[in-house]
Formats: structure tokens, sequence, C-alpha cells
């Protein structure tokens, strides 16, 4: 007879003895970043009908911030420390209150952006959304985007599909470019060679496609190719990592491309974007972005591995 003993193992020991998440570990933080996510999105909800909302202007009259988006990310980012504590954290009004953006590594990293859309928020146009991203290997894995004013909750984990509201979703089956409605942003710079470039983007894929939108929101644009309301988004100089990561994963879950503007892989940390329904349609539409003149403010094309 052998006496064995046994050791009750919580799932942070597992997790760290693992390396990386188990299974196991990642619905624990799927159904956190929904859990959050909603309860940042009521807060949202109930600041988003006041006339005046408390606002501070960040970079300039365009780059916004509010009470609101320091309220929930507060909330996040202290729930998701409660469960995850060894966790790294990339948050959009922190890194605005630090001026330090922190370097992305192989450990899981959770990617937040409480008001994503904050100019919308303040005019009460209802493109506003939280976006709760985890990556891994500095690559998304896991996402929840949430809009509290249309309440429709895009989420995604890595091999297993995008939802949203609960019902599996998948990118457009248009795949060529002049039948294509595609989605950019204008930014926050307001130099002439940002504005000459911005809109010399959206001219040359205006002339080759059907019609193009703006909502205000990098997140929603991209959930919205997800579930196929467009066939094509991008953006250069958007804030940071916290506006595309989740919205990333639902993307690539839902079927879709995300590249680089040039074509070549995306990097989650670059500032810049490109997400489409196939990767011939992302292809077309990289190939006409890169034939205008960058804008003085583009961020750097991502060094490849």
């Amino acid at each position: 007879f052998r006496f064995v003993s046994f050791r009750f193992v919580s799932f942070r020991e597992r997790e760290r003895e693992m390396g990386m998440l188990s299974n196991d570990v990642l619905d624990v933080a799927e159904d956190l970043a929904e859990r959050v996510a909603r309860e940042a999105g009521v807060v949202i909800r109930e600041a988003f009908g006041k006339k005046k909302k408390a606002t501070v202007t960040k970079t300039s009259d365009a780059d916004l911030v509010t009470e609101t988006d320091q309220e929930c990310e507060r909330i996040i980012v202290r729930k998701i420390k409660e469960t995850f504590p060894r966790h790294k954290y990339i948050g959009e009004e922190e890194v605005s209150a630090t001026g330090v953006m922190p370097a992305l590594t192989d450990e899981p990293t959770w990617m937040i952006d409480p008001v994503d859309g904050t100019t919308n928020f303040v005019h009460s146009f209802p493109f506003v959304c939280v976006s709760i991203g985890l990556c891994i290997g500095k690559r998304p894995v896991l996402g929840v985007v949430y809009n509290p004013i249309l309440d429709e909750l895009f989420k995604a984990r890595e091999g297993r599909g995008a939802t949203l509201n609960g019902v599996h979703i998948a990118v457009s089956g248009t795949s060529e470019l002049k039948k294509a409605v595609f989605a950019t942003e204008i930014g926050t710079k307001r130099d002439q060679g940002t504005i000459d470039s911005t809109y010399g983007r959206v001219s040359a894929l205006t002339q080759a496609s059907r019609a193009v939108r703006m909502c205000g929101s990098c997140a929603c644009n991209m959930t919205s190719v997800a579930c196929g309301r467009l066939d094509g988004f991008y953006e250069f100089g958007f804030g940071g990592p916290w506006d595309v990561a989740a919205a990333a994963c639902i993307v690539r879950e839902a079927g879709g491309q995300v590249l680089d503007p040039t074509g070549i892989a995306f990097d989650v940390m670059s500032r810049r974007v490109l997400s489409a329904s196939n990767r011939g349609l992302g292809g077309e539409m990289a190939r006409i972005l890169n034939e205008v003149s960058p804008s003085p403010s583009d961020p750097p094309v991502p060094l490849q591995n």
C-alpha cells in the first residue's frame, strides 16, 4: 500500500505552472470580459443621455476624455486584477495619464478602451463601445466589444468563432471592391499634410468602391466588418492597441482578414489597421492606399519578424 497525497490547485496556480492559459482559465477570462464590459456599459448608458458631460481635451479639441472614460477604466481594471493579478494591462486612460506606452510581451496582456468613440459619446451619437481584448504571445486571442446604447455585444475567442448577442456571425461574401462598402476615420490630426493624405486615400478608395462610411469608432467599424455590415475598414494613427485588439480577434474569428494597410502582417501595437471580408479584397484596398502619398503623421510600418 502506498499513500498518495493530493494538493488543491487553484486556477491561478494552474495558470502559473502552465506558463500559458488553459481552456478553463480562458473560460473564466471570457466570462469576466463580458461581465465587466456590461458593467461599464451601464455607466456609459446612464451618462449618455445627460446634456452636460465633463470633458478634457488631450492632444487637441478633437481628442477628448471624459469622467465616464476614467470611471469605466477603473471598474474594468479593478475587476480584472482581482481575478488575474499577474496579468499585464494596457489601458487608454492610464497611458494618457502617464504618457508611457508599455512594451507588449508574450505574457497575457489585457488591452482596454473603456469608451471607444468618446467624441460620439460627448455628442450623444450612438456609436460608442467598451472594448476589452486579451493578447497572449502578442496576438489577440479574446475580444469583447459592447455598445451599450444599441445593446450589441460582440464576442470572440480564438478557434471558437465570433458572436453578436450570442448568435454566430460571419463577414460578407463581397469579393469585388466596386461592390464593397468600406469605412475609415479622419482621426484627430489637423495639419494640412495629414488632411491632404487622409482625404486622398478616401477619394482613391471611393472612386473604386460602392460607398464609404465613418461612424467615429474604430472598434465599431471593425465589428461591422465582422458581421457583414461593412466589407472593409482601414485607419492610420488611432489612439493605441486598445482600439483594435478585441475587434481584431472578432474579425478573424468571423472569417475576415486583419492586415497592416500595406498588406503585410498586422501588428497590434502599430496604430495601423486594415480589416476586410477576405484576403483578395484586403489586398486590393492595400494596393490603392499605397498609391497615395503617406501622411506626415502616419505611424511607421511595423517591422516584420
